[in-house]
This record gives C-alpha cells, structure tokens and sequence, in this order.
C-alpha cells in the first residue's frame, strides 16, 4: 500500500509543495488538503494515513504564531484529529506546524489525546526573526517514528517565536524521561552525544529554548513537532556546506525523518 498523506493548506500555510515532494520522494502519495475541505466535511482525515502541517505564516501569526490554525483545528476538526491519532497514524507538524500542534494540545500531549495546551513556542531571545543553519541531535531512547536511528541533521530555521517553554517546569523532566523532548539544538563541533539542558550560547541555540528543545514527541512517538525544516535539506545540493564536501550528489539529511515515517506505515 502506497501511503497517503494529508499536507494541509490554507490561510497562510506556505510550506507545502516542498512537503508534498519530500512525502514523494519518500514513496508515498502526498495530497494538498485546504483546511477547509476537512471542516466543511467534502473530506476526511480518516481517507489518509499521515498528516503534515507544513511551515508558513498562518492567519498572519496573529495573537501568536500557530494560535488561530490551532484553534481552527482544535475546534473545526477536534473528532477528526483525536480520531487519527487514536487509530495511531503519523502526525508532523513544522516550524509553523509544530506551533500549530503545541498550541492545539497534540503536542507535547497526553496518552487521552484531550487537546490541552500544556507548552508553548515564545519570541526568540534575539527579538528578531532567525534564518540560519543549525544542528539538530535526537534521543536515541525516544519512542518517536519519525526520528528512530538518527543521530544528528543540519537543518534551517526560519521563525521569529521558536522558543520552546512552559509554565511548568516540571512537566519538563517528565517530557525528558520519557524521551518526548526528542530533538535539540547541539554545537557542531562537539562530539556525539552532546544534548545538554543547559542552555547553548545563541546563535547555537537560535531561539534560547529550554534545554535546547528544537522538536517534541507525544507519548506514543507517532506525533512529532520541530521548529526547523528538515523538508528544505532534502538534497545534498541544499546543504550549508555542499560545496566544501566531497559527496556525490543525492538526498539531503532531512529527508531520512519522512523515510522513517513512510516505512512505518507501509511496515505496519
């Protein structure tokens, strides 16, 4: 069975023909779904077996960024989501998108799927919009599919509210332990592993994240946020330092995170 993902648009999502082709170019069959064709019923989230929210600048970040789009999906298509994340379908979420998920509750989320807020994405500590390079690293214990055998990836990001926080600072050992807090930012030069919860000097860390959060997982793995864009490194050709390396062309390091998501499905 060839996967079909749903790649959302509308209202400012600008982000999804390159998710639609990465999806492609990973073996599935990637649809262009306007939000809403889901909220007026012409379609379902059920017909499709992964989600994407893609990057952009959705309802035009106000009253924050992802805070509108979350609210239309929280309220607009509350059964559908809860009911695809039950059924135990991937669910990504970039840059935009994970602000999105955060600030509808999938993310970093609950086992119930209630939809509670519980995080979310501030303003960068720089005060300004980052558009960078930076280095991701994974944990290796984290239940999450979409990032399992990846160690590190270089990646953009492009956002002005990509600090991760919470009003709790508890729920953020409990995130770590059990291994939701997947991605962070890590100094290139430093050995792997290097995740630390200390917080890395900018522009290291672009945006000053608690404990360099750069990314999350829900409980079951199967719903996974970022603030980078691993959709813009998906050939060697689009990385930082291409043309300082000696390698043949092919897919850049972002394109194993939707290989990983594709074979789960045609796996299960």
């Amino acid at each position: 069975m060839t996967p079909r993902v749903a790649v959302l648009s509308g209202f400012g999502i600008n982000c999804e023909t390159e998710t639609m082709a990465v999806f492609e170019m990973s073996g599935a069959h990637a649809d262009r779904v306007h939000v809403n064709r889901l909220v007026n019923g012409d379609l379902n989230l059920s017909d499709y077996q992964i989600m994407a929210i893609p990057g952009g600048f959705s309802f035009g970040d106000h009253l924050g960024s992802g805070r509108l789009m979350g609210n239309r999906l929280r309220f607009g298509l509350r059964d559908q989501v809860r009911g695809f994340v039950r059924e135990g379908k991937p669910v990504i979420g970039i840059c935009n998108g994970f602000q999105v998920l955060v600030k509808m509750g999938l993310l970093p989320g609950d086992e119930e799927v209630s939809l509670t807020q519980t995080a979310s994405l501030a303003l960068n500590d720089s005060g300004h919009y980052e558009n960078r390079w930076a280095t991701l690293e994974f944990d290796s214990k984290s239940p999450c599919i979409w990032t399992a055998g990846l160690e590190r990836i270089r990646v953009p990001v492009r956002h002005g509210e990509g600090k991760f926080v919470t009003d709790d600072p508890n729920l953020m050992d409990r995130w770590a332990e059990s291994g939701q807090l997947v991605a962070r930012y890590v100094d290139p030069s430093s050995e792997y592993p290097s995740a630390s919860d200390n917080i890395l000097p900018y522009p290291i860390s672009p945006n000053q994240s608690w404990r360099n959060v750069a990314g999350v997982c829900d409980p079951t793995g199967l719903v996974f946020g970022l603030m980078p864009h691993p959709e813009a490194n998906h050939s060697t050709w689009l990385g930082a330092t291409w043309t300082r390396e000696d390698n043949e062309h092919g897919q850049g390091e972002g394109m194993a995170i939707f290989h990983n998501a594709v074979n789960h499905v045609t796996d299960s």
